[in-house]
């Protein structure tokens, strides 16, 4: 048993007894304050509730993301998951069970939980030391792709920065007695000699994948002629699939419209009162197949806002954002008449964002690849608004949905539905493309039209 593996092992060791805690603190204390009504089933529900979700929102990823991030994962999954038992329960006695138990374990968690990651994070970087990691970048577009990897010295240690070599080997030279190696941007030919020299020489490779990558990981592999064949093909979907799909897109959009109703109409009151000017806004929208459907959203900004023609938003700081607008797209209240587009079954839930058909025009024009996004229906929430940041290009936002295509599933739906919830609450998540992404895509494409084939 290599360090490596014990290491691992203790970090597991350590998450499935905080998961068993979890559960016996919900079960005894439910037990103590419902005088033991449905107790096993509140506990059945809570716990295979807050396993997936806590998997969902990556609750247990010590060592990935910080102590706050983290503790905010573990508090939304257990809040999601007692409110998920004691509603099921509640309906199944039909009657009001008093939430005041629950309430007070909230708060024992949220302290149990931040001691438990703190000392968790701790042991963490206590036995796995930083990576001795090289960047590889074909250019300076390239290289703020990677940005972030400064926020995370205690996992990388950055010895060295290297602008792609024209050979194989000056590559490899610059690479030895590295353990971990960040690539992006270079060209196939070099990066697929750099990741086998990396698999047999054991570094950890961290590769930002070009279009084609993404299209081959769907690939389905198959044996023809006595050789292995890769088969690709545009993504189609089994009909079952699309038939359950469309049953939770009506189901879901309709309990929502139900459920959110006062809050769309207290919406609704203030952005009439703000500036008496119209309560929605619509745009024409592609979905699969260039297909046009007219989506709504509650209005945001001023009346005319578009009277010099269609512009991006520059952001939190549009001035023609209205105060209403910016309260309510903050909370992503502005997006919710899209219910109907979804219940009429113009959108989906999950799915990549619809684009104007002109912007779609011009991102295709720039990059081909983007009309890739039009084999499936555009949703309401998607792989790229989850994983995506404010200062994700149109490029890299093509990726994201790209992944999505490939591993399209009735799990894989549910599970950024859930996903969602818990970026509705952080301000660095994606919501569409603004003037600053634009500017960087612009200059992204201009260095990317040097090599082609990364395209």
């Amino acid at each position: 048993m290599n360090s490596s593996y014990k290491k691992r092992l203790i970090m597991r060791s350590l998450k499935v007894v905080h998961v068993l805690v979890v559960i016996a603190l919900f079960y005894f204390f439910w037990k103590a304050n419902s005088r033991r009504m449905h107790t096993l089933i509140a506990a059945g529900i809570f716990g295979a509730s807050y396993c997936m979700l806590s998997r969902v929102y990556n609750a247990y990823s010590v060592g990935m993301y910080s102590v706050g991030h983290l503790l905010y994962s573990q508090t939304l999954s257990k809040f999601l998951s007692m409110a998920l038992a004691y509603v099921v329960v509640a309906l199944r006695l039909w009657r009001w069970i008093n939430p005041l138990m629950l309430i007070v374990l909230m708060f024992v968690y949220i302290a149990m939980d931040l001691t438990f990651i703190y000392l968790a994070d701790k042991l963490y970087f206590k036995m796995i030391k930083p990576k001795k990691t090289v960047v590889v970048y074909r250019n300076k577009a390239d290289l703020r792709k990677l940005d972030e990897i400064n926020n995370y010295p205690k996992r990388f240690k950055i010895c060295k920065y290297v602008e792609s070599p024209e050979d194989y080997e000056s590559l490899v030279d610059e690479i030895k007695g590295f353990s971990a190696v960040f690539v992006v941007g270079i060209p196939a030919t070099l990066r697929n000699g750099l990741v086998k020299y990396c698999v047999e020489n054991g570094v950890k490779a961290y590769i930002h994948p070009h279009v084609g990558d993404l299209i081959m990981a769907g690939a389905q592999p198959m044996q023809m002629f006595s050789i292995p064949i890769m088969s690709v093909q545009r993504a189609q979907p089994t009909p079952e699939y699309l038939m359950v799909k469309r049953l939770i897109d009506i189901v879901v959009s309709a309990v929502a419209l139900v459920v959110l109703s006062p809050v769309m109409l207290v919406t609704a009151i203030a952005i009439k009162a703000n500036d008496r000017g119209p309560v929605f806004y619509s745009q024409m929208r592609i979905t699969k197949d260039r297909k046009p459907f007219r989506m709504w959203k509650f209005r945001s900004m001023r009346v005319d806002a578009e009277k010099d023609g269609i512009q991006l938003s520059a952001g939190a700081n549009d001035d023609r954002i209205t105060a209403v607008g910016k309260i309510i797209r903050a909370c992503r209240v502005d997006e919710l008449p899209q219910l109907f587009n979804i219940l009429k079954g113009d959108m989906t839930i999950v799915g990549p964002r619809p684009e104007r058909p002109e912007s779609a025009v011009q991102y295709e024009r720039e990059i081909p690849a983007f009309a890739l996004r039009l084999q499936v229906k555009a949703g309401l929430t998607g792989f790229a608004q989850v994983y995506g940041r404010y200062n994700t290009t149109p490029y890299d936002k093509l990726q994201m949905d790209l992944m999505y295509i490939n591993r399209m599933s009735i799990f894989e739906d549910i599970r950024l539905m859930f996903a969602t919830v818990k970026i509705l609450f952080m301000k660095d998540s994606t919501q569409g493309y603004s003037q600053e992404q634009m500017e960087a895509f612009e200059e992204a494409k201009r260095e990317n039209m040097e090599n082609p084939e990364n395209m």
